[in-house]
């Protein structure tokens, strides 16, 4: 049975930052890809970022490329989502997800795996 456990949403200012944080347990993370993909109210829930557990493969929407980083910490089996110079239109539910192979993939079909969510709300 895999877990994922997301923490660290919360309110912030526009320009402000916030770590997000996905730990895995349940089953052993080798190069798995995993990704982050948020969904604001009345919207489908759409990619974000990704990137395989060894941290050698990433990519990112274009919406945050340069604001947001992603990366992983194998020893703690956890994928964080760093996210700088916040706007109000990054607000919504952000998720984590894990797939059963390594490539990096957009789609949330292609994750088999995934967290409960936490809150994020940029305040202008």
């Amino acid at each position: 049975q895999v877990r994922l456990v997301e923490s660290g949403g919360g309110l912030v200012q526009a320009g402000g930052s916030l770590r997000l944080s996905c730990a895995a347990s349940g089953r052993t993370f080798n190069d798995n890809a995993m990704g982050w993909f948020r969904q604001a109210p009345g919207k489908e829930r759409e990619f974000v970022a990704a990137i395989s557990f060894s941290g050698l493969n990433s990519r990112y929407t274009d919406s945050v490329k340069g604001r947001f980083t992603i990366s992983t910490d194998n020893a703690k089996r956890t994928v964080y989502l760093q996210m700088d110079s916040l706007k109000p239109e990054d607000t919504a539910v952000y998720y984590c997800a894990a797939a059963n192979w390594v490539i990096p993939t957009t789609t949330k079909n292609d994750y088999q795996y995934w967290g409960q969510g936490t809150q994020v709300t940029v305040s202008s």
